[in-house]
């Protein structure tokens, strides 16, 4: 079976097809960086991740971009509350969010743009539209982006210019609610909103020219800017969570599409901004809304100091399927500690079986693979791919213990599991006890993708890029193995 995934577009279960195959470009909305994120945002980054190892689990080679969104009004917020300047105070929390990241396993996006180094092509961006007459200066030198011109235009064939596309809103019969200078606001508006935000007192010196005086740049219109700016005019597959579908991504389409794109005309045809839209459901924390004033707000960092480690937290997070809404619970990552544990025991003795195979590395035997893949490839079903996981695990402890299993089959079951960790990111650590740093597994984890999406330079700059941090990579049949070097 081919990959088939949710287009929040049409609402459908599609074949999902790359304009340019085999090569991918995937945009996710990353952190906006003014606090120590929780784990329902990283409920989000696990599923980017997951969505990144699909895609080269299927032979794609994926271009990965998560924006930073280092200027915003909670972090000018922060600002003022703190007297910190603005570079220095997102580097701590940007640091903190990749140390996280790592710790989850996830694979570190390819592209990691701030806002704030993106101002130009914001810039850019907003004078196209001015130049179209669907964006419009305020008598405060605001620029706002004009929604009902935008959906009068004919200018541009075979552009429906119809706001409300992506969330099937109707304007007309929506709260109009004039002009929006906030980032976010209430889901019944439908309103201009701030694409230049001029500089005003409680900004500090937070501010930068433009054409229409000091300002700075709206939080739509960064993620316009910067995703396109890395992979073109037309996406293959933008995510986030549920909760930015509108009016955050609803408003990226209307400016990126209405400007045309960020280089030109796109030699005047219209293509859409994102071609495959994928949205996750909102993450429950024991049963309740996150609070921190109910006691389930749990960051990241949180659950470690309370003895869980990041595969844990990843092995929960990837139990449910990404378009379920999902209760996150102690007393989950407790199973998932036994879920783990299990597995853990079948691949040991496994290794212990394969130990004495002094062959050449095997061939992966079909079973496993070919099952998860169709679990995986069906809209990333994973509560089906785990069933084909324990399902494995049974029948190889069975094996096992009958005795009629060979070094090179436990070898060839190990190299199976390999190729499907690839995806899951959950094996024990390979080092054999020794103590591996999140940043060294994370290339690790990262190069057995590049290999098997055959981006064997990305794979060598991965080893040398793990023995700059003093470590060395063997391939096994079980998997890498890590050394000190």
């Amino acid at each position: 079976m081919s990959l088939r995934l949710h287009n929040t577009l049409t609402r459908t279960v599609e074949p999902f097809v790359p304009a340019t195959p085999p090569r991918v470009g995937l945009y996710c909305c990353g952190p906006t960086v003014y606090d120590f994120g929780h784990v329902g945002n990283f409920r989000t980054f696990v599923f980017a991740d997951l969505v990144r190892r699909a895609l080269a689990f299927n032979g794609l080679v994926v271009t990965h971009v998560m924006n930073v969104t280092d200027v915003e009004d909670k972090i000018l917020r922060r600002l003022r509350e703190t007297g910190q300047a603005l570079r220095p105070f997102t580097a701590t929390y940007i640091d903190a969010f990749l140390s996280d990241l790592a710790s989850l396993r996830c694979l570190r996006p390819h592209h990691l743009p701030r806002a704030t180094d993106h101002i130009a092509d914001m810039v850019r961006l907003i004078s196209r539209l001015m130049e179209r007459g669907i964006a419009y200066k305020a008598p405060d030198g605001s620029v706002y982006f004009n929604i009902e011109q935008y959906r009068r235009s004919e200018r541009w064939p075979g552009c429906a210019c119809r706001y409300g596309q992506l969330v099937h809103i109707d304007p007309e019969q929506q709260r109009a609610s004039g002009r929006v200078s906030a980032d976010e606001y209430d889901k019944d508006h439908v309103a201009d909103f701030a694409l230049w935000k001029a500089r005003v007192p409680e900004d500090g010196d937070v501010f930068w020219e433009s054409p229409w005086g000091q300002g700075r740049p709206g939080w739509h219109i960064e993620c316009s800017a910067m995703s396109m700016a890395l992979l073109g005019d037309s996406l293959d597959i933008h995510l986030g969570g549920e909760d930015l579908a509108f009016p955050h991504h609803e408003d990226e389409i209307a400016q990126s599409e209405g400007a045309g794109g960020l280089r030109g005309d796109l030699h005047g045809k219209h293509l859409p901004f994102v071609r495959h839209w994928l949205h996750g459901a909102h993450l429950l924390v024991e049963g309740r809304k996150m609070s921190k004033s109910l006691g389930n707000y749990f960051t990241v960092r949180d659950l470690l100091a309370k003895g869980f480690d990041g595969r844990e937290v990843r092995f929960l997070l990837l139990s449910a399927h990404y378009r379920e809404t999902f209760n996150f619970t102690l007393a989950g990552l407790e199973g998932a500690r036994t879920a783990l544990a299990r597995l853990d025991e079948c691949l040991g003795k496994l290794r212990e079986r394969a130990a004495s195979h002094g062959g050449p590395a095997p061939a992966p035997v079909h079973g496993l693979v070919e099952a998860f893949q169709e679990a995986l490839n069906d809209d990333l079903n994973v509560s089906r791919a785990w069933a084909v996981v324990f399902d494995w695990v049974r029948d190889q402890n069975r094996a096992l213990a009958s005795g009629a299993m060979d070094p090179a089959a436990a070898a060839a079951e190990l190299a199976a599991f390999g190729a499907v960790d690839a995806v899951l990111a959950v094996a024990p650590d390979p080092a054999a006890g020794a103590s591996v740093p999140d940043e060294v597994m994370a290339r690790a984890h990262e190069r057995v993708a590049a290999k098997k999406a055959r981006d064997f330079a990305r794979a060598d700059a991965l080893r040398a890029e793990i023995k700059a941090l003093g470590w060395t990579v063997e391939d096994t049949p079980a998997g890498p193995k890590l050394k000190r070097a």
